[in-house]
């Protein structure tokens, strides 16, 4: 698009509100000139401002709105984006104030999604949340038509079309959300199939740009055979560059076979609408054995950014699953000490994806996490069950297997799960 873009933020410091420190302030508007290059626009100028509480009329001041639009003048800037989500009417008063396109955060993120979705469940998923914001502010895309028309004891000629908007959008609703459900219930079968092969499902999760589609195309490249077509996902150094959950083969250093899913990446103050919207997607995540939170340790806020990982891990019920905190980007700290706040986490790895021994540490501690609870046995089973062993050897790389006169002898790792399905053919020796 390449627009020269005023980004403005407003910290509210009422007293129902905790005031956001410098650090946090600073951190929103980095943020927000990366959401804007996302789309491909440069942020020209940012402009702050401490209020008490919101104008209704234009959520800032009047005077600094007309401070907005002679920075507009100056700089030709062709659109104002607000840190803050705007009503309808705070939208038509500032444009017709500043003479400038104005938008919010939410709806800048609207865009991005918009730009970035490939699948069809992705381009419909945006197309609802886009209609859900939309909704609300129907009567200020239609504004002064009713005043115009309207009639004592009638409804206007803009009211009504509001009404008919409103319709058609709530129809439009209902229609994408019967073709999501048709999609959903697809990718339930495809799951299904994928959680009864019993390889384990690895998910990735993090913050948008902490590099989860490089690690994740790294482990699908380790140990890959000659032959494999496993596709890559896309990988690119921008915010969303992932909106669609990608699912691959991989495997592991010990040889056994696992499922990695990528997934798309969290911000702060997501739109509610896009959370509901991409929750169905998410919720893949639910159905793997192991998560690994990919976190841009260089980052200035990451602790942050690790708290909105959790936040959102919480809201899918997936708190209790077992977790890698895979702090990436090392090749980038500036302070070898900044490692030391996160000793006390349980299971971690410091890497940089672009370092080939870096992957197999992740691997090493993705194998210990996932087999610390796995069981070792050593099994007989007869030559009338060979079907048996078939299904072991196709999820598992055993210690060792002998041929003997009564059966196969398998020596094995397995998971609990499995484990309480063959013990009965254990042996103790």
């Amino acid at each position: 698009m390449n627009r020269k873009v005023i980004a403005v933020t407003v910290n509210i410091e009422d007293d129902n509100k905790i005031v956001d420190s410098k650090k946090d302030i600073e951190n929103k508007i980095f943020e927000l000139e990366n959401l804007i290059e996302a789309i491909g626009d440069e942020t020209v100028i940012n402009i702050t401002q401490n209020k008490d509480k919101i104008d209704k009329s234009y959520y800032i001041g009047k005077g600094k709105a007309l401070e907005i639009k002679d920075y507009c003048q100056k700089l030709s800037a062709d659109l104002v984006v607000f840190n803050n989500e705007l009503t309808g009417s705070q939208v038509k008063n500032l444009e017709q104030l500043i003479e400038a396109e104005v938008i919010d955060r939410t709806n800048l993120i609207l865009d991005i999604f918009n730009q970035r979705a490939k699948t069809k469940e992705a381009k419909l998923q945006v197309k609802i949340a886009k209609l859900k914001y939309t909704l609300p502010r129907l009567s200020m895309l239609r504004s002064g038509f009713s005043r115009q028309q309207g009639g004592i004891g009638t409804k206007g000629v803009g009211e009504q079309q509001i009404e008919l908007d409103r319709r058609t959008i709530s129809s439009q609703i209902a229609s994408i959300s019967s073709r999501l459900k048709e999609i959903q219930k697809n990718r339930n079968e495809t799951r299904k199939k994928r959680v009864n092969s019993k390889n384990n499902i690895i998910s990735l999760i993090g913050y948008t740009n902490a590099g989860k589609s490089t690690i994740m195309n790294k482990l699908i490249s380790y140990n890959k055979e000659e032959n494999s077509i496993t596709k890559e996902v896309f990988v690119k150094d921008m915010l969303f560059a992932t909106l669609d959950t990608y699912v691959r083969e991989g495997k592991l250093l010990n040889g056994q076979n696992v499922m990695y899913v990528d997934t798309v990446g969290f911000v702060s103050d997501i739109p509610h609408n896009l959370v509901e919207s991409f929750k169905s997607t998410l919720e893949e995540i639910k159905y793997s054995n192991l998560l690994l939170h990919v976190i841009d340790i260089s980052n200035t806020n990451v602790d942050k950014q690790i708290e909105i990982t959790n936040e959102m891990i919480k809201e899918l019920n997936c708190e209790q699953k077992d977790v890698i905190y895979v702090f990436n980007k090392t090749d980038k700290l500036l302070d070898e000490n900044i490692k030391l706040q996160y000793v006390n986490l349980k299971n971690k790895v410091f890497i940089s994806a672009k370092n080939d021994k870096d992957i197999v540490i992740l691997l090493k501690e993705i194998e210990k996490v996932l087999f610390s609870k796995a069981k070792n046995t050593k099994l007989l089973i007869p030559y009338d069950k060979q079907q048996l062993v078939n299904k072991i050897l196709e999820h598992y790389i055993p210690k060792n297997v002998q041929y003997l006169d009564n059966g196969s002898m398998i020596e094995i790792s397995l998971k609990k799960e499995d484990y309480e399905i063959y013990k009965g053919y254990e042996i103790n020796e």
